[in-house]
């Protein structure tokens, strides 16, 4: 099976923050201050950036994380204006209390095969829970969830997902949600989405028959009824679940 580089690159505070709690082994990680591109030596950080970025290995995963802020998107232009041609674009956006699926397709979103977006509705507390703790909450699991991600596309062998299952979800100009769970709540929005890939990780004494009735409640709900899904047993867990989703759909 073929290999890839991951690189996971946090733009501003907020990126970075994730970026920098994120642990999978054989990842990049890489964050850059939108700052440094409006002080005198701009020129030269640009320089650098471009430097960097033009010399990815064949094939590279670039997962782009950030907020949606000009000064981020700054970054993100001279980044993907660098990348190789064979690069596989990814973004993570947070976008505070919005559902960008509901949003019209932004011109920038062009440059991804997948936008992935996150409005943080889940760990705002309350309508005054500032923006900061709300960002603080997310940074960590957000970080797990890609970690976690990276584990299950490299050990394909211990569960049914691999590059090419994922190459199928993404590609193709999509707007998307990855969520790791300990739990569904099936009334939320889930219906919008067409497609996804779904890992469930169960302990010894969670019931396969729990596992199955999760992926058939997907299966329901996304329109396409189009899933690829897989199970493994984690003795460390015990009764508990985890799931991971990727969820998308056309723009």
């Amino acid at each position: 099976m073929q290999s890839f580089t991951h690189l996971f690159v946090g733009i501003g505070n907020a990126g970075a923050r994730i970026v920098n709690n994120i642990h999978a082994d054989g990842t990049v990680r890489v964050t850059v201050n939108p700052a440094y591109l409006l002080m005198p030596r701009a020129q030269a950080h640009e320089k650098k950036l471009r430097d960097f970025f033009s010399r990815l290995p064949e094939n590279t995963f670039l997962w782009l994380i950030f907020e949606d802020k000009e000064a981020n998107h700054l970054v993100r232009e001279i980044i993907l204006d660098s990348v190789p041609s064979d690069t596989i674009n990814l973004a993570y956006v947070l976008t505070p209390k919005r559902e960008l699926v509901t949003e019209k397709k932004p011109p920038w979103a062009e440059q991804f095969e997948t936008v992935f977006y996150d409005s943080l509705w889940e760990f705002f507390r309350g309508p005054d829970e500032p923006l900061a703790t709300a960002f603080y909450a997310a940074s960590r699991h957000i970080a797990e969830m890609f970690s976690r991600l990276h584990y299950y596309l490299e050990n394909q062998m211990l569960v049914n997902i691999d590059y090419a299952d994922l190459f199928n979800m993404i590609k193709g100009g999509n707007v998307g949600i990855l969520r790791l769970l300990r739990k569904v709540d099936f009334n939320w929005h889930w219906g919008i989405w067409e497609r996804g890939l779904i890992g469930i990780l169960v302990g010894n004494e969670f019931p396969l028959m729990n596992a199955h009735r999760i992926l058939k409640n997907f299966q329901e709900i996304l329109s396409e009824k189009d899933i690829i899904w897989g199970v493994i047993i984690d003795e460390n867990l015990d009764r508990e679940v985890e799931i991971l989703s990727l969820l998308v759909r056309k723009w």
